[in-house]
């Protein structure tokens, strides 16, 4: 649990810093972006290593049909996300929401929050759906103005759609890759 704790930690401070400490960022100037770079993609093999290694604990038990709430969430927050992709005009939710890919992650890590009852998984999903609700505070006291953008045209829905369903599928064959079955039983 210490290398997850540890990427945790270490994916915070890089995400957070910036906000935290504007002028010690400010004061890094262009190679600021490579130390934080760093620091994230640190963070995130800590993460993957310490979640790997780690024993399983459980905490609860999800029920079966979790699996289906997990997998339609896991659609929705690949939609939300890449809801604000597109270049001027979004997608709904991101002509609404100022934060649509942080929500996005925050439906991501909700989502394997309830289909997962061990402890590591508690720590890692619950720990990046905190960071992802810190970040959002943050970034609103920091710029606390926001113009929603102009919504797209039907063209964007479908590329989103399109783009959503394979990012699923992309990620489902991921997890079957690691021997992680993400369908029903």
């Amino acid at each position: 649990m210490t290398l997850l704790i540890a990427g945790l930690a270490l994916w915070c401070i890089a995400h957070y810093f910036k906000r935290l400490q504007p002028d010690h960022r400010a004061a890094l100037g262009a190679p600021g972006k490579g130390i934080m770079a760093l620091g994230i993609v640190g963070g995130l093999v800590l993460m993957i290593l310490g979640y790997r290694a780690a024993g399983f604990i459980p905490v609860w038990s999800p029920p079966a049909f979790m699996v289906h709430v997990n997998n339609t969430l896991m659609l929705v927050a690949f939609w939300v996300y890449g809801s604000s992709a597109a270049k001027g005009a979004k997608a709904w939710p991101a002509y609404k929401l100022r934060h649509p890919q942080l929500t996005g992650f925050k439906i991501w890590a909700a989502a394997h929050l309830l289909v997962n009852g061990d402890l590591a998984s508690v720590i890692l999903f619950g720990g990046l759906l905190a960071w992802a609700v810190g970040e959002v505070i943050l970034i609103n006291r920091a710029e606390p103005e926001w113009t929603a953008p102009e919504p797209a045209g039907r063209a964007t829905y479908i590329r989103l759609a399109v783009i959503s369903l394979v990012l699923f599928v992309a990620v489902a064959g991921i997890h079957i890759w690691l021997g992680v079955w993400p369908f029903p039983t």
